[in-house]
């Protein structure tokens, strides 16, 4: 059957590039493989077009890999498309990409794209014009004024005639937002409560005017100033029924604000556990209709096509105000889209490829294609897997990022997929598609059903393999690694030692440098051992600990991950401010001497043989890689490989190989280090300073490791895919016989994807990983 090439278009010109480029990702991972060939094209901010190698498509951050692309990418131009693709899935967000701009280029191509036409997408993305629209049709909206940019620029000169608008439209003494007329994602909005003309509100109007005209670089803009809507905030996407073509309103999305803050910024919509989103919202059936109803009036309105996001409040005395109507979605995992397919029963990639066939049967190219994707596969041949997410460590958010990223990269073909929650009390859920998208553990923890508890003694009746996603805690300490060896169950990473061991960070150091590798100086302080609330032994007990480490120090949690409650400290004030911080959450703290260097990381994956990836250099801001720089899209920075001399790079991954084989490191792990010169270096010579091994590292879309294997070929499926066996090879599985596997295939039939690797280099480094294992099963 003939594959439909179909061009997916990240980044853009905008400043919600890292959203585009996140939403991107999410689509070529969820594109139906039988129907269509996925093409990724990545633009640059400065407008280059280049087909994305696969290679840089999980990275974190844009700026990982986009002074390679020159070199290491096809560079295209917007005329070369027609040869390349047959339809365009557009997930560029924000200017030159929701504004009509690329749907111009497109039209001028003559080729299919996905949503609203030239105008629709003009007048949508301007929140001024949209508007008049609006109003035109009796929707409610918010009242407002409209700052253009010479009054913004000039702000003294007409700071009397902004203030009387504002008095004209009664929007003084009221809570007040300002945004730019032509962004997303929240960008360059701000709030003012209670505004009134005191000199203090004056010039926060004055600043965030400013922001809001000039959030895009050298573009001035129109602002607008409206009242902050009171009541339930809400998002509704709409989407077109395939037969009928009918506007259907998903299950809305109440949206709950942290303590403390007044608009849903850019970290809260996109920061894993940040807000809490209910779908479908907190209100009567009849609110909810009456917001479906409104939303889909909305689009209609606009003359919206295939997909709309559509914002608003619901009030307390029960109207709707459309605050922001958008003419596409973010894809990110958990945004609002599959929050709401999820509650009528889509998954991912039912609701991507749902959005592709609408528009592709509107321009009948549906021809040839299956449009139901209904593959009938042979459920008894697959491998039953559980994938275990959630528990109750302080990592446990990001332990529910890569455990759905784990179920959306299991191979349908290879395996049958079984997510399961762990609540607070490590009691085992099942759990259904639309808890799994849910954006925070607590979400999903007030929504599990008794009934679809299971006992972790009958987890052998119901799984070959259990997939650990958890971290921290029980599920990377060697409880759980123990839990499963008594139930016989194969499972994913490093067994009971190494688990136990790596988690307590003060024993690794001193097992590691048992062994002949460098580790900081520290020292290991206890609870009981603080003399607390005694200022002067404090001091005197910090003394002590300083003289042997020195200032800077760092201070850390000794059994928690992802820099939780990490600081860099450079006095004894703020270390005993620090300390007793930290006792009131934890038992024992480590203190270690401050490591100056290159920050690096580094995957290991293998048993009996394993490889070290290629390093990345985690690019710090501040002292810290914070949580933010290693999960929020667009923060932090990994550079892989690390710009390093080859010889620097060979040595990070000997010692970090070693190691993981010391360690008696099974599966894969990830092991972070810094690189000393000899000019910094006490030794005088090039050095490698562990400074923590992570057992089961964070499996989350854009987390270094795809990074590390995509540089040798290896994509985040496969990577997957790998670790399965890894798992099942350790436990000497009853996959694993001399009639079911080929070496020349380098893994067992039917399991693995043996059958998609396609280049010899990569054939050869997993059989290079695998093959004393695959030994044992002769």
């Amino acid at each position: 059957m003939h594959k439909l090439k179909i061009g997916v278009l990240m980044g853009g010109m905008t400043i919600e590039k890292e959203v585009s480029f996140n939403s991107g990702r999410t689509v070529c991972d969820h594109l139906h493989t039988n129907n269509f060939e996925v093409i990724p094209i990545f633009q640059s901010f400065s407008g280059e077009l280049y087909i994305l190698p696969i290679k840089f498509l999980h990275r974190g951050k844009i700026s990982d890999f986009e002074h390679r692309l020159k070199k290491e990418a096809k560079k295209i131009c917007w005329d070369d498309l027609k040869s390349l693709v047959s339809f365009v899935y557009l997930a560029i967000h924000g200017r030159y990409a929701e504004d009509g701009t690329v749907q111009g280029m497109l039209e001028i191509l003559n080729i299919p794209y996905l949503g609203s036409d030239v105008f629709t997408s003009a007048m949508s993305m301007d929140k001024i014009k949209q508007r008049d629209f609006l109003k035109l049709s009796k929707i409610n909206i918010p009242k407002a004024i409209i700052i253009n940019p010479e009054e913004v620029i000039n702000f003294e000169k007409y700071k009397n005639n902004i203030l009387e608008k504002l008095k004209l439209n009664k929007l003084s003494n009221l809570d007040l937002v300002i945004k730019p007329h032509k962004e997303g994602s929240s960008l360059g909005i701000s709030c003012i409560k209670n505004f009134s003309n005191s000199k203090t509100n004056i010039n926060l109007l004055k600043n965030s005017l400013t922001k809001a005209c000039f959030i895009y670089p050298d573009k001035a803009q129109a602002v607008l100033v409206e009242e902050k809507i009171l009541g339930l905030e809400f998002s509704c996407i709409v989407i077109e029924d395939l037969e009928t073509n009918k506007s259907i309103a998903l299950p809305p999305t109440e949206i709950e604000l942290e303590k403390d803050t007044n608009i849903f910024d850019y970290e809260q919509k996109y920061m894993p556990g940040r807000a809490q989103k209910h779908t479908p919202a907190r209100c009567s059936i009849e609110n909810l209709e009456l917001i479906k109803q409104t939303c889909i009036k909305t689009k209609e309105v606009l003359n919206i096509s295939t997909i709309a996001r559509v914002d608003g409040f619901l009030t307390k005395d029960n109207k709707v105000v459309i605050i922001d109507p958008n003419t596409l979605s973010g894809m990110s995992p958990n945004t609002f889209i599959f929050l709401q397919a999820a509650e009528i029963g889509l998954s991912h990639t039912d609701l991507i490829n749902h959005l592709i066939y609408t528009d592709l049967k509107r321009k009948n190219l549906l021809t040839n294609l299956n449009k139901n994707n209904k593959k009938l596969l042979n459920k008894n041949n697959k491998i039953k897997i559980i994938v275990l997410l959630g528990g109750n460590s302080n990592e446990k958010e990001i332990s529910l990022e890569s455990g759905r990223n784990i179920i959306y990269k299991l191979s349908p073909e290879k395996y049958s997929v079984i997510p399961i929650f762990i609540n607070k009390n490590f009691e085992l859920f099942k759990i259904s598609q639309k808890l799994l998208v849910r954006n925070k553990t607590s979400e999903i923890e007030e929504n599990l059903n008794l009934k679809n508890k299971i006992l972790w003694s009958n987890l052998p009746k119901i799984c070959d393999f259990v997939f650990i996603g958890l971290h921290g805690g029980n599920g990377e300490n060697g409880a759980i690694q123990g839990a499963l060896e008594s139930l016989k169950i194969p499972y994913n990473g490093p067994g009971i030692f190494a688990s136990s061991l790596c988690i307590d960070k003060f024993k690794t150091n001193k097992f590691l440098t048992q062994h002949n590798f460098e580790t900081p100086k520290n020292y290991l302080l206890s609870k009981k051992n603080w003399p607390d609330q005694d200022i002067i032994k404090q001091n005197k007990l910090i003394n002590l600990i300083i003289k042997n480490l020195n200032f800077p120090v760092i201070i850390k949690p000794v059994d928690d991950g992802c820099s939780v409650f990490v600081e860099k400290i450079n006095n004894i004030k703020d270390l005993s401010l620090n300390i007793n911080k930290l006792f009131k959450f934890k038992n024992n703290i480590l203190i270690e001497e401050y490591i100056s260097g290159i920050e690096l990381t580094i995957g290991v994956i293998g048993n009996k043989n394993p490889i070290a990836l290629p390093p990345s250099q985690s690019v710090v801001t501040k002292d810290i890689l914070s949580m933010a720089e290693k999960f929020l899209p667009g923060s932090g920075e990994n550079l892989t490989p690390a710009p390093l001399d080859k010889n620097i790079l060979l040595l990070a991954q000997e010692t970090v190989k070693n190691a993981y084989k010391a360690i008696g490191c099974s599966g894969y792990s990830r092991i972070d280090c810094f690189y000393q010169d000899s000019k910094i270096s006490p030794t005088k010579k090039d050095r490698i300073v562990i400074i923590e091994v992570n057992t089961l590292p964070a499996l989350t879309p854009a987390t270094c490791l795809f990074h590390q294997a995509a540089e040798i070929n290896i994509s985040p499926m496969e990577l997957i895919d790998l670790i399965v066996t890894l798992g099942l090879l350790k436990h000497n599985n009853k996959f694993f016989n001399k009639e079911n596997y080929s070496k020349k295939n380098i893994v067992p039939a039917n399991l693995i994807a043996g059958t998609i690797f396609n280049n010899f280099n990569k054939k050869q480094i997993l059989l290079d990983i695998i093959e004393s294992d695959l030994e044992l099963h002769q």
